[in-house]
């Protein structure tokens, strides 16, 4: 069961859906704290949606009584707030032993910042991992909403709901707190980075290093077109592979060394040079059926047209909505999306029925202290 939120718990829960959980959301009287469509809401695929006035004491009963028949449990209200609406863990895990109760929140359970709002962009910049994102002159730029409330947050909550599930599925083992926060996660993806930091491979500096666009071989360039090329050619039979089709070092041309840091501006400029001589379609064709690490920098509109993507089915169409296809792939027990996102409340009969509480079809009345969901919610 998911308590209703915004972001990564939402994600979390969806992921939860694609690979097989029955996965029943608890929406507030009132709807969503966030304006899109919940028709148009991708992130409640593969779920159910029953209501609950958790500020009716009714509520809380009701949803104790889903707690107790729950594997898991998701909620990502700043921290306290579930306890204070009498759902927290303990008065769940009193109901149900094995439950593995999941927490998802931003600055985490505890800490000087714990009760503060904030959102990816926020956590992202405490853990060091936006003070690396853009060029070396000029402020950092975020990823959309990728970095910090899914990469280190939805799929940090999922691994740890799954391990919680088989350590209380194991004879003698328990349901437990899984306490995931963005900051903890995001963190945690840095790890290769802190590895190089402390080895001298990497400078505490933004658009000076191998990955973070200063490697003329490792980067973005603007086509003919406007468009833009991705290039990855990090090992030297990659890198030779790329000159070659970008046609630099022709009839003796000697380019600056790719191995001293000091030339990259030069050899930098070279490639860019030769980039903008042709449009991004060409120069995918060009690159396409190589080793050379080169890729087109599509839209989000264009990419589930690539070849590649189509070929594999990487995004489908569901209920009138193009999108992400469920990840990762199985051979014996294979994942799709089988439902539409849910709508409010639109299946409290079937999960009344089959969870056996009658109390979900009761009619739900919004009581004037409903759930501000921008006040409690973490993200």
């Amino acid at each position: 069961m998911e308590l209703a939120g915004i972001g990564p718990g939402p994600f979390a829960g969806m992921l939860l859906g694609d690979l097989g959980a029955d996965v029943v959301r608890v929406d507030r009287p009132g709807g969503a704290a966030l304006g899109i469509d919940p028709a148009s809401d991708v992130t409640n695929r593969n779920k159910r949606s029953v209501t609950v006035d958790l500020k009716d004491p009714e509520g809380v009963a009701t949803v104790l009584d889903m707690a107790a028949r729950a594997d898991v449990l998701i909620e990502g209200n700043r921290p306290g707030v579930a306890e204070r609406l009498g759902v927290g863990p303990d008065a769940c895990l009193a109901r149900n032993p094995s439950l593995v109760y999941a927490r998802m929140t931003g600055w985490g359970q505890d800490g000087p910042l714990a009760s503060r709002a904030g959102h990816d962009i926020d956590y992202i910049a405490l853990t060091g991992a936006l003070g690396m994102t853009g060029p070396a002159e000029g402020p950092p730029y975020a990823v959309a909403n990728l970095l910090g409330d899914y990469a280190g947050g939805s799929l940090y909550l999922v691994i740890g709901v799954l391990a919680a599930l088989q350590h209380a599925r194991t004879p003698g083992g328990t349901g437990q707190v899984v306490d995931a926060a963005i900051v903890d996660g995001t963190s945690h993806l840095s790890a290769m980075i802190h590895g190089m930091l402390a080895a001298g491979f990497w400078q505490d500096r933004r658009g000076t290093n191998l990955l973070d666009g200063a490697a003329p071989f490792y980067g973005t360039y603007e086509t003919a077109d406007g468009g833009h090329m991705a290039v990855g050619a990090l090992e030297p039979q990659f890198y030779g592979e790329f000159v070659r089709l970008l046609g630099l070092g022709k009839d003796g041309e000697e380019l600056p060394s790719r191995d001293d840091p000091d030339a990259w501006g030069e050899l930098a400029a070279a490639v860019a040079d030769r980039f903008k001589t042709r449009t991004r379609d060409e120069w995918d064709e060009v690159f396409r059926d190589s080793d050379a690490c080169v890729a087109p920098v599509l839209s989000l509109r264009e990419a589930p047209r690539h070849p590649h993507l189509a070929a594999r089915g990487t995004f489908v169409e569901h209920g009138g909505i193009t999108q992400p296809a469920p990840a990762p792939r199985f051979s014996a027990t294979p994942t799709a999306v089988s439902r539409t996102p849910a709508l409010p409340g639109a299946d409290a009969a079937e999960v009344a029925r089959e969870w056996e509480l009658p109390a979900l079809v009761r009619p739900e009345t919004p009581s004037d202290s409903a759930s501000d969901p921008a006040k409690d919610s973490d993200a």
